[in-house]
């Protein structure tokens, strides 16, 4: 299985649903909240090319984007594999 992180914020609508997608799919994920900021909020910016909003999704060191982007993944049925590893 693919190693799965996720930079969240509290009350996020987004990333709620980047993580519903993901469970349903049986990933585990790492979560990073970055609600109150700090390093892992300027962490995640730098790995994401400097994209500010939340969720900021990585598979196995790869940029996935957000939640549209990870949704658009599934459409395209190109996000199981990316799970599998």
């Amino acid at each position: 299985m693919a190693k799965i992180e996720i930079y969240t914020k509290f009350l996020c609508g987004y990333c709620t649903r980047a993580k519903a997608l993901l469970s349903a799919k049986g990933a585990e994920f790492e979560e990073y909240d970055i609600s109150m900021g700090g390093p892992q909020r300027v962490e995640m910016i730098q790995r994401a090319n400097g994209r500010t909003t939340v969720p900021q999704i990585f598979i196995d060191g790869r940029h996935i984007g957000g939640s549209d982007d990870l949704a658009a993944l599934e459409a395209a049925g190109k996000l199981d594999p990316l799970l599998e590893g």
